[in-house]
């Protein structure tokens, strides 16, 4: 077992891991020499789970005891304290070493303490982080250009042109659902084309006018009333399109896969009529690629297999794009861009030096093609151990949903009991609608990895039956 962390050792330890020359040396580097009581008995706990759950003798509880107390309590959070990652990996207060299955909730999409990314922010941070939207840099205009250039050689968004950058996924929409009313105020200058179209299972940010697109009582009902003029449409209706986007919407704002509300894929005929109203009545599409884009599916973007007609008038963008970095976009065409005025819009911190830079790398790397074509090889390795799994518990396991490296496996039952017996044996998996697990690994996640995590995931479900 590895030696665990006496708590007054915490502080001192993590800064004594982040100065350290080499990321194994880091790992197990301490200050410490011995362990404290509490950490003898957490090690005594559960023997037979290499990661139980720390308890509320550990150095975890004594941390987080510490510090709950100063923080909004928003988050429902399980005991371990995560201060390393690398790779597909992380590693708690304590030395466990965990197998991540979630990156961060599709984010670290080139998995934690990437080298080069490491080396640029280090570099940018020395040269320039800050200096406002006042004044133009290298580095937002550099990222706006790739992001543009990227998109139409991918087969995306074909006339894809211009770009704003801010500093997250609920900023993006935000931008979008702004840059939708301001196109149909453009439009229709009487005033009455304000309506915003999205769908039920969606999840947009919890911001207040992405919430207002949430149509979810979980969230919204804590806050109403909502921003007026969101209208809720039925996500893969065809047959309610005519009637759900009417002369009054300005924009339609949509996930090509909801990640969220189950790993659900828009089919092509919904996306393909969608686009075609849209068109009819003027409104803008923005198809929402905060978590199934940026080369999750094993393109650049989830739509662009999509013919033209289909493809949206925005994108949105965060979560991958920075690799933990905060940083969101969104991606335009001359319809919508012809329409937004010097004084509509603006960020203090969003496209700063720093995010952007970090950005650009990632759009390069994750626009590769090599390492889309491993996307679709290491999702098959996925798909093929849910086969498995559902051949094995064919009352629990009904469904594989998802593309790429998005992937739902739909149970009969509440997941809760399967994610912490899996943690507590080293692997980390979140949920996603209703009885869903959801798989966001890295993009880089080996087929040693694959394996490893997919047996865990069965012991983890043969322990709870």
């Amino acid at each position: 077992m590895a030696m665990r962390l006496p708590v007054r050792q915490l502080a001192l330890t993590t800064r004594t891991w982040a100065a350290a020359a080499s990321p194994s040396t880091r790992r197990f580097t301490s200050t410490a020499s011995n362990l404290s009581d509490a950490a003898k008995k957490t090690i005594n706990r559960d023997a037979e789970l290499p990661n139980p759950d720390p308890g509320a003798d550990s150095p975890s509880a004594a941390l987080v005891s510490e510090h709950a107390p100063y923080m909004v309590a928003t988050y429902a959070r399980p005991p371990p304290v995560f201060v390393q990652g690398e790779g597909s990996w992380l590693w708690d207060v304590e030395n466990r070493k965990y197998l991540d299955f979630t990156a961060g909730i599709a984010v670290t999409s080139l998995g934690h303490s990437d080298a080069e990314f490491t080396r640029l922010l280090t570099q940018q941070a020395k040269t320039l982080i800050h200096a406002s939207n006042l004044y133009y840099n290298p580095w937002t205009g550099a990222l706006s250009k790739l992001l543009v250039e990227k998109t139409l050689s991918s087969g995306g968004m074909h006339n894809a042109s211009r770009v704003f950058v801010c500093n997250s996924g609920s900023e993006a929409n935000e931008a979008a659902i702004k840059f939708a009313r301001k196109t149909g105020k453009v439009v229709d200058p009487s005033g009455g084309k304000v309506e915003v179209v999205s769908f039920g299972n969606a999840f947009h940010g919890r911001t207040m006018g992405a919430l207002s697109a949430t149509h979810n009582p979980k969230y919204q009902k804590p806050f109403a009333p909502m921003v007026p003029g969101f209208v809720q449409g039925v996500y893969n209706d065809v047959a309610g399109i005519k009637d759900l986007v009417t002369e009054r919407t300005c924009g339609v704002i949509v996930e090509p896969i909801q990640g969220e509300g189950g790993v659900m894929a828009a089919s092509e005929e919904f996306l393909v009529a969608l686009a075609k109203r849209c068109r009819e009545v003027g409104a803008v599409l923005i198809y929402d690629e905060i978590q199934c884009g940026m080369g999750r599916t094993g393109s650049l973007w989830a739509h662009g297999s999509l013919p033209r007609d289909a493809h949206p008038d925005i994108i949105t963008t965060a979560k991958a794009l920075g690799n933990g970095f905060p940083i969101g976009a969104v991606v335009v065409n001359d319809f919508v861009s012809d329409k937004i005025k010097v004084g509509d819009h603006g960020t203090t911190f969003g496209g700063n030096p720093l995010a952007c830079r970090l950005a650009h790398y990632l759009v390069e790397r994750l626009s590769d093609p090599a390492l889309q074509r491993g996307v679709l090889e290491k999702s098959k390795l996925f798909q093929d151990g849910f086969a498995k799994l559902k051949e094995r518990f064919p009352e629990l396991v009904t469904e594989v949903r998802g593309r790429g490296l998005i992937l739902g496996l739909q149970l009969t039952e509440d997941p809760s009991a399967i994610v912490k017996a899996a943690r507590e044996r080293g692997l980390l998996v979140i949920t996603a609608g209703t009885n869903t697990l959801r798989f966001v690994p890295s993009l880089v996640v080996t087929d040693e990895e694959i394996a490893q995590g997919l047996q865990i995931l069965e012991d983890a479900i043969a322990a709870t039956r």
